[in-house]
């Protein structure tokens, strides 16, 4: 049971990706990946923050997403920001293609894990977010989290 939990840990999450875009929709993929890139991602390693998506003779790729060369690889090791082929099914990829041809919207990846033994992405259709929307969203957080110190406050003279 320990290992199945360590199986299925997040090995890299896009955190400024949530921040400069509002998500519209996301997906789950399997990557095509080289036995170095699976080594090297099961130390932990990874960064998705400069990658995007981008689909290339009918089929999805997330590009610039950096997966650090195997330590102990040889000859074979890859190239730490090659293009890597996302899997997924035909309906999904021609919903993607369709929204994403659509002004403004990107594929941007969210984060990266290994379910069930096999790594994944978490792709999302995003639209980036102006100056102001960014500082809309950090006051919205910042008055969730000074409403819910007050909540906790009150419920503790209370009790």
């Amino acid at each position: 049971m320990a290992k199945k939990n360590q199986e299925d840990r997040v090995i890299a999450s896009n955190r400024k990706a949530r921040h400069d875009y509002e998500i519209l929709d996301t997906f789950e993929a399997g990557m095509v990946l080289t036995g170095t890139e699976v080594k090297s991602l099961r130390e932990g390693k990874a960064s998705l923050v400069d990658g995007f998506g981008q689909f290339y003779r009918g089929e999805l790729y997330i590009e610039n997403c950096y997966i650090p060369e195997y330590l102990n690889g040889s000859w074979t090791n890859h190239a730490a920001r090659r293009r890597r082929k996302l899997l997924l099914h035909r309906q999904e990829l021609l919903k993607i293609e369709r929204k994403v041809s659509e002004a403004g919207l990107t594929i941007v990846p969210l984060s990266l894990y290994f379910k069930a033994g096999r790594a994944k992405l978490e792709i999302g259709i995003a639209r980036g977010k102006r100056e102001f929307d960014k500082r809309q969203t950090l006051r919205e957080k910042q008055d969730n989290r000074e409403a819910q110190r007050a909540m906790r406050e009150r419920n503790r003279r209370s009790a």
